[in-house]
């Protein structure tokens, strides 16, 4: 039963208008049942709202993961983002029916935000929505300042490695079974148990053990940082992950680069004048034309090409002698040695006298 949606997300509207214009999408689970006179909760209308509110003000929306994430912690992200950012939590199902009504709209932003957080899958596990127009790298500055860290628990699983390192740990010997479950070598020093080597524990994306959460406690560390994290970047129609705003200047830079020689490389290869191309060709044709200047007797007088041809054929100012000229320096120089050691014998001769005089 579709209504009429015009003025649907007017967040003006009264709890009892809005609930009359929530649509099911989804067959009624009691076939026959009459649910005209279905009365929805003020706090699903005012979420739907909410959310309708946000999706038209907001053109930048942020799908973050919210695993291991405290009541605390979220209250502080709220907080800190005030005056750039709202932060957005339900489960995923609604959120997709919040989406899924507004594509009675007709609008193409509604069906592109659509597209990309319900069809692409991105609504999916314990993630919530920032919605933002700002510059999204302050709103990521804020997320990873308000991580906390944390100490392993037995069954969570390990974002990164945790290695134990090496030294004394002040535990009494009486300890050392830890050690020896979780195959580490350790010897007694002064009365305490000292690890002769680091030691990896937990690799990530396992889970941790009860023997790695105790360990771990004992001996006082804290591996984890746990936070908010970015799963997707909604960026008016667009889609990308949170490298794209680890990315500097110079990677920026680096990258274009590498784009253009490579353009650069294929139109050469080809023989396919483009932009790129066009200062490596035009370099190319004056070396060949200097090349024939070199070799006959016509003089180029444009572009120095006679100061050039003279330069190349004299071996002068370009980097060293002609190829004639050095390849005639070692012969000379080995004239010269020759001349010496054929000297040297002769004054040996003239000496008078001969080995055992």
């Amino acid at each position: 039963r579709v209504r009429p949606q015009q003025d649907f997300w007017a967040s003006s509207r009264s709890s009892a208008e809005f609930s009359a214009t929530m649509v099911r999408h989804r067959p009624d689970k009691n076939k026959g049942a009459d649910n005209s006179d279905r009365v929805f909760s003020d706090k699903k209308v005012n979420y739907f709202a909410t959310a309708n509110k946000l999706f038209d003000e907001y053109n930048k929306i942020l799908v973050v993961s919210n695993d291991n994430v405290q009541s605390s912690q979220m209250q502080s992200i709220r907080i800190a983002l005030r005056g750039q950012a709202i932060v957005l939590m339900g489960k995923n199902t609604t959120m997709k029916k919040v989406l899924l009504d507004r594509l009675a709209s007709g609008s193409a932003k509604d069906e592109m935000i659509y597209s990309k957080l319900v069809k692409d899958g991105l609504l999916k596990l314990n993630v919530g929505l920032i919605f933002t127009n700002g510059d999204l790298n302050d709103v990521k500055d804020v997320i990873d300042k308000c991580k906390i860290q944390a100490p392993a628990r037995q069954g969570s699983v390990a974002p990164l490695d945790v290695t134990i390192p090496a030294g004394n740990t002040g535990l009494e010997p009486t300890k050392t079974s830890f050690f020896q479950t979780l195959n580490i070598n350790t010897k007694i020093t002064k009365g305490t148990v000292e690890i002769l080597k680091d030691e990896p524990v937990i690799k990530a994306g396992d889970r941790v053990g009860s023997s790695e959460a105790t360990l771990l406690g004992m001996l006082g560390i804290k591996p984890f940082f746990y936070g908010m994290e970015i799963v997707k970047i909604y960026d008016n129609g667009e889609v990308y992950t949170r490298k794209a705003l680890e990315m500097t200047d110079d990677d920026m830079k680096k990258m274009l680069e590498g784009g253009i020689a490579n353009v650069t490389g294929v139109s050469l290869a080809t023989g396919i004048t483009t932009q790129a191309s066009i200062p490596h060709v035009m370099m190319n044709a004056f070396k060949e034309m200097l090349a024939v200047t070199v070799g006959s007797d016509y003089v180029m007088e444009s572009c120095n090409g006679a100061e050039l041809r003279e330069a190349i054929l004299s071996g002068k100012g370009l980097g060293g002698p002609a190829p004639a000229a050095a390849a005639a320096a070692p012969a000379e120089e080995k004239k010269e040695e020759k001349k010496v050691v054929e000297e040297e014998e002769e004054e040996d001769d003239d000496m008078g006298f001969g080995l055992f005089d």
